[in-house]
């Protein structure tokens, strides 16, 4: 009889030790019940796991940051937390799929310290997808925010192989142009391979869970000029950690620390979970959390073009194989025809001009092409220095409008850092005024 009571005893203790535990954590689920996030505070980190089919996909992983206000990372407590749902439908033109229905569960978890900062985590969670970020409040007086360093973190379970490309280093390659996010991906690797450049890698990175059978893509979405584009740092602590643009990016010009006003949010991190490659191909993710910066100003069509420069390099910017390749364009009835590189120079801006006239006469819109700047990398093709420049840009694209061009290709992008995601901004939103489509090339994830 003594030994039941105190096996009874125990049996009430575990149940509220139980009950004590569940407090200070909390979950969400997809609407299928399938993928599970939980989140807590353990020692005073905010931490997240994430099951599918009750199988591992993240292990318990710390979240958090340090800013210029405090360190967000530790000594947070989880204090409160609020639910929503989302199920909404929207069209897209350009993605692999026309018609989207997204739903998802979100859950929003709310740290605070014992200074009363507070940061939340937004938790959005579909059937095969998770997206997360932060949002901060205004601190007290402080209403703008700095940060230092980011720890979200994604931990993987052991055995898990990986399809990943490397970040390169800055200002090396031909005309010190990288990086240009053109580097060879690596297949089925085991994690603590070190990357080719030892700077970790580009997004989006592909993992496989063989031990649990699953798949996982983590990625990024809904950076504008308010971060910067960030990437995965080399496997250490049995995973990986959101890592900056480095310094050197950019040929040194701007900061590798984010900022922004409050209360403000970082861009969402990506997760798409399942059994099979197939969510990971048919995911939306990247466009269902987030929503247009703008109303364009005219319906944009993307369709087919030609393209002097495949063939025979900067060497095919002269007015003849232009010409060709337009004419080519509207024998084919495409819509199109890009003239790359060079053409301010031969055939010239006014020749150009004329080439550009002569192809709208053909029922073929130009598109043209331009460096991004001129002080982040040694090209020499040209037009340079023009699409950096706002006075020069907007002057440009006027130009462009006029004498029939439908859009710019803008290449050789030399970084990730705040600073170059506001030149993309600024960019699509200038030639937007202009009825221009945009190319971005040597440039970082959409």
């Amino acid at each position: 009889m003594k030994t039941k009571i105190i096996k009874t005893k125990a049996i009430v203790l575990s149940a509220l030790l139980a009950a004590a535990l569940n407090v200070s954590g909390e979950s969400v689920s997809g609407p299928d019940g399938r993928l599970v996030v939980d989140v807590t505070a353990q020692d005073g980190t905010p931490v997240y796991s994430v099951t599918y089919d009750g199988k591992n996909a993240i292990l318990p992983a710390p979240l958090g940051f340090e800013s210029d206000i405090d360190d967000f990372s530790k000594g947070m407590t989880l204090v409160g937390t609020k639910r929503s749902t989302i199920d909404k439908s929207y069209t897209q033109s350009r993605i692999k799929k026309g018609e989207i229905d997204f739903k998802a569960n979100v859950m929003e978890c709310t740290f605070r310290n014992d200074k009363g900062h507070e940061m939340t985590v937004e938790f959005v969670v579909a059937d095969n997808d998770l997206a997360f970020r932060y949002a901060v409040p205004t601190q007290g007086p402080t209403s703008a925010i700095r940060i230092l360093d980011e720890k979200t973190s994604f931990r993987l379970p052991e055995g898990t192989t990986t399809f990943l490309t490397p970040q390169s280093k800055a200002m090396i390659g031909w005309k010190r142009s990288k990086p240009s996010y053109e580097e060879e991906y690596s297949h089925d690797a085991p994690m603590d391979t070190t990357s080719k450049y030892g700077n970790g890698y580009t997004f989006p990175a592909l993992f496989n869970l063989n031990p649990e059978g699953l798949w996982v893509l983590v990625s990024e979405t809904g950076v504008d000029g308010r971060y910067c584009a960030s990437r995965l740092g080399e496997f250490r602590d049995a995973g990986y950690e959101i890592e900056f643009p480095m310094p050197e990016e950019n040929n040194g010009n701007g900061t590798s620390e984010p900022a922004f006003a409050l209360p403000g949010h970082t861009p969402w991190r990506t997760l798409t979970v399942g059994n099979s490659l197939k969510p990971v191909v048919e995911t939306t993710i990247p466009w269902d959390v987030v929503a247009p910066l703008y109303e364009p100003s005219t319906d944009y069509m993307p369709g087919k073009g030609t393209w002097a420069w495949i063939l025979w390099q900067d060497a095919s910017s002269n007015y003849e194989d232009l010409k060709t390749f337009i004419d080519f364009a509207a024998d084919m009835g495409y819509e199109y025809s890009l003239i790359d590189a060079n053409w301010d120079k031969n055939p010239g801006r006014e020749k150009t001009a004329e080439l550009m006239r002569y192809a709208v006469s053909r029922g073929v819109s130009p598109f043209m092409w331009y460096s991004s700047s001129g002080y982040w990398n040694d090209i020499r093709q040209t037009p340079v220095n023009h699409m950096d420049n706002p006075v020069v840009r907007k002057k440009e694209m006027k130009w462009l409008k006029e004498n029939g061009a439908k859009g710019i290709k803008v290449d050789f992008f030399g970084g990730d850092k705040q600073e170059t995601m506001r030149l993309y901004e600024q960019i699509l939103s200038d030639a937007d005024d202009y009825g221009l489509m945009v190319i971005f090339h040597g440039c970082t994830l959409p």
